[in-house]
């Protein structure tokens, strides 16, 4: 077979002779230009997408049957390279197209020129990168689902431990230990129906749009969108199809949102692991380079930190965007860095994690002596409210009954029958039984959502139905 020898650093499809008059370039400006450095993961998908290419100009004539099968067969050849780790990057594969399709018509001669016929780096890009992002989202709801199963279960093995919720960071009322997990894997759903959208906004097809003005061959795009698997069709106007990085905005997005999300429920957990009412396994905690007895949760502590940066990759990508014309411009090759590095934090921090909770054990104790009777004032008032008294003059009884405590310096449960009547003669001999109950004061918060035992189990249960449904 015929090979293309690269001339200069501009390689063989820029050499001198074309439009430039000069082969070398300042390798400044080389290093600045290139994004084979990143894009370069992109490589199965850009062969994928060159050969649906290849069918959809054979079936209008540019290419013959012959020599359709031969870069048919060519790009499996440089697909098996890349998968066995074989593929010789060379000086002047400016980007992975250009790799790919100089190693082709090294393999298989001058036909391999003819693949790029009609097309443009600017449709190849945008249908590279919608491609590995659809592929990346579905890894990634995958990787949600193992999440929210590791919380369900957790959730389901401590389903019956009571402990402190709190407002303000100060004790509220008691509720189940799953209700407050189930509080942070409700998040997460939400961030997985939302990553449905961001699959649906990616998973439409660009390629046929060629530079800005479309096709001028007449190729079959919704036959290359089916090819392909782009469920959501084809892009409707080709000038924007080449410059529309708004699924990349989107995931950004997204993965700040799903980081916030897991950055709350790290803090939560750091906060009990502080008071002891958690392990965490040592697999996800370090020691001090001189304290010995240190054992650190750094691996919460680096998923809280992770949502900054991730705001940061948003942020900046966005004001990237904001000032550029129609249509393509060179300042879109700086979609990937953030993209790619924001689909490699999720995967990372989901894998996490779900490590974490898979591993982490509760000290049932602990949790169990923050409860304290304060946290059951708001249940003191409503014992009143069953008696017919107005709740804005019971919350105000109740307020009164926790000062007395503290003057006496005794628990509010403490209080005598008597010394709650001197605060209001409603009180009865039964609020002993009726309002100093953890478990009580839980079951009776058995509206949807609440935390009593069956409306926690109903949460479980709706997570799981859930996960079935978005596997």
């Amino acid at each position: 077979m015929s090979s293309v020898s690269n001339t200069g650093a501009r390689g063989a499809f820029f050499a001198s002779g074309g439009r430039f008059a000069e082969a070398q370039n300042d390798p400044i400006m080389e290093k600045f230009n290139e994004s084979i450095s990143f894009d370069k993961r992109m490589w199965r998908e850009d062969i994928i997408g060159s050969k649906a290419y290849a069918k959809g100009t054979c079936k209008v004539g540019i290419l013959t049957e012959d020599e359709k099968d031969l870069i048919l067969k060519g790009l499996d050849d440089v697909y098996e390279e890349w998968e066995a780790g074989t593929f010789k990057l060379m000086p002047g594969d400016e980007d992975i197209h250009t790799a790919n399709e100089r190693r082709l018509t090294e393999l298989i001669g001058s036909v391999g020129k003819k693949l790029h016929t009609g097309r443009s780096r600017n449709d190849q890009v945008a249908t590279d990168t919608r491609l590995y992002t659809v592929g990346q989202i579905k890894e990634i709801k995958t990787m949600i689902v193992d999440l929210l199963l590791a919380g369900c279960n957790l959730a389901q093995s401590e389903l019956e431990l009571l402990t402190a919720g709190y407002t303000h960071l100060q004790p509220a009322q008691p509720i189940r230990f799953s209700h407050w997990l189930c509080s942070h894997l409700w998040p997460i759903v939400r961030d997985a129906k939302r990553l449905e959208n961001v699959l649906s906004s990616t998973n439409v097809c660009p390629l046929g749009s060629g530079a800005l003005a479309g096709n001028a061959f007449g190729v079959d795009r919704e036959f290359l969108a089916k090819e392909l698997g782009f469920d959501g069709g084809c892009t409707e106007n080709s000038l924007d199809a080449v410059c529309d990085r708004d699924f990349v905005v989107e995931f950004l997005m997204w993965h700040t949102m799903l980081l916030m999300h897991l950055s709350q429920l790290s803090e939560d957990l750091i906060v009990m692991n502080l008071l002891k009412g958690v392990e965490i396994s040592d697999m996800y905690a370090t020691g001090s380079s001189l304290m010995p007895q240190k054992k650190n949760p750094d691996a919460l502590e680096l998923l809280r930190g992770k949502a900054g940066i991730a705001l940061g990759r948003q942020v900046g990508f966005v004001a990237t965007l904001k000032g550029l014309p129609r249509a393509y411009n060179k300042d879109l090759q700086e979609d990937k860095v953030p993209l790619f590095d924001a689909i490699d934090i999720v995967k990372d921090c989901l894998a996490i994690a779900t490590g974490v909770l898979a591993t982490l054990k509760t000290n049932k104790d602990r949790l169990r002596s923050s409860l304290c009777p304060e946290m059951l004032a708001t249940d003191l008032a409503d014992y009143l409210v069953r008696k017919g008294v107005p709740f804005r003059e019971t919350h105000h009884i109740s307020g009164a009954a926790v000062r007395k405590s503290e003057e006496l310096g005794i628990s509010l449960d403490q209080l005598t029958i008597e010394q709650l009547k001197e605060i209001d003669d409603r009180f009865d001999s039964d609020v002993v039984e009726e309002v100093w109950n953890y478990e009580m004061s839980v079951e009776r918060k058995s509206s949807l959502g609440g935390t009593s035992k069956e409306m926690v189990q109903n949460q479980i249960d709706e997570l799981k139905k859930f996960c079935e449904k978005f596997a």
